[in-house]
């Protein structure tokens, strides 16, 4: 058996980005999730992956929205980081968005944004292995410091020499 706290402090080794995940519930509001689990997966098609704890209230949203946009935090979204990364309603409460073309809630400031239609689905013992099909790609005009996780720590990512 592996003991949990271990496990974490291991993962927690590497370095990692930062994601926002976001779509609308079924009354128009925003709903999403901080990840720090999330990959590109495939170019042909295009598709990326995230891991959405089953115990988080905006896992059932998510999925059930079929559409979703993932935005890879900069190093000036600690509020966003944070604010989606607890529980409840009202996570974007003093948070800049607006919808985009395709319907998603779309943050501002991030080093970039993928928005998404749900592929497929998998279990991945206490979190879900959602798969996005890439529907469209936003770069921001200017470009910005991403934002890294690291033994539970966010920050800026430094500069590569």
């Amino acid at each position: 058996m592996i003991e949990p706290g271990i496990y974490k402090e291991v993962m927690g080794s590497f370095p990692s980005g930062v994601t926002v995940i976001t779509c609308l519930d079924a009354d128009g509001g925003i709903v999403g999730i901080t990840a720090s689990a999330f990959s590109a997966l495939s170019i042909d098609p295009a598709l990326v992956l995230f891991c959405p704890n089953y115990a988080s209230d905006s896992y059932p949203v998510l999925c059930a929205s079929k559409q979703f946009a993932i935005h890879l935090l900069s190093a000036e979204q600690t509020a966003e980081a944070y604010a989606f990364a607890g529980k409840g309603k009202d996570k974007a409460k003093g948070i800049e968005w607006h919808l985009s073309e395709r319907g998603n809630p779309l943050l501002s400031k991030a080093t970039a944004i993928i928005e998404c239609e749900l592929w497929r689905e998998y279990d991945g013992g206490d979190h879900a292995i959602i798969v996005g099909a890439v529907k469209n790609l936003i770069l921001p005009e200017t470009e910005v410091t991403p934002m890294v996780y690291h033994r539970g720590k966010l920050g800026a990512l430094p500069a590569i020499a």
